[in-house]
């Protein structure tokens, strides 16, 4: 599969994969932002990623993983003040935030005033599901370009990447470029909370066990869930 990118060495063909390390990193910036697509390492499971300013990234993103375009993507950001550009840091995901970031927790938000995120983003909703990651390289990457869309690196229905050799397996023809940190630590992926209404959901169970998440805001005299 052709990416369809000119420039950087994005004419299609394998990816290429380099170390997780300063010269690695700066060269998946400039793959991102020529509208390449990046597999990296998480704090969860290895992850796939492209530039949101990049031109027709997103689509490709979609097309590399067969995913459908009404299921949306993660943002990974570098810090919280990059998280509140995107979404509204509602007092339960402060609380949250406070106490698993970085880490593995993705908190769905409503989406900032101004943000104007793509639909294809966010799959037409109001919301966007944000994460700081407890790995330098992705936090790396969204320091450098904004926050990352980054989802899980394997052809949607197959189990993700643990290992940059198990990316290249499922999407090795359909990017450009793989990042390999070694195994990724954690192999499950994020908790997934929705912090976008008046209290707090827990949508999916995954690397911090919900019995955390409740535990932290009971400690905060936060309003337990009916």
């Amino acid at each position: 599969m052709s990416s369809g990118v000119s420039g950087s060495g994005l004419s299609g063909g394998r990816a290429r994969v380099l170390p997780d390390d300063e010269a690695g990193r700066a060269e998946a910036i400039e793959v991102l932002r020529s509208g390449g697509i990046v597999a990296m390492p998480t704090d969860t499971v290895y992850g796939v990623g492209v530039s949101l300013d990049a031109d027709q990234a997103l689509p490709r993103l979609f097309a590399a993983k067969d995913r459908p375009l009404d299921k949306a993507i993660v943002l990974l950001v570098s810090d919280v003040e990059q998280a509140s550009t995107v979404g509204v840091m509602t007092r339960a995901a402060s609380i949250l935030a406070e106490r698993f970031w970085p880490g593995g927790l993705t908190l769905v938000l409503l989406q900032a005033p101004g943000a104007a995120l793509p639909a294809v983003l966010t799959g037409g909703a109001a919301t966007i599901g944000v994460r700081i990651p407890g790995h330098d390289s992705p936090r790396a990457l969204a320091a450098a370009l904004g926050p990352l869309p980054v989802t899980s690196a394997n052809v949607s229905g197959e189990p993700p990447a643990v290992t940059a050799d198990e990316a290249m397996a499922q999407l090795g023809e359909r990017i450009q470029l793989v990042l390999d940190g070694g195994p990724a630590r954690g192999g499950v992926p994020s908790t997934v909370v929705d912090c976008s209404g008046e209290r707090p959901t827990i949508l999916r169970a995954g690397a911090i066990d919900p019995a955390r998440i409740a535990d932290a805001l009971d400690a905060a005299g936060f309003a337990p869930s009916a």
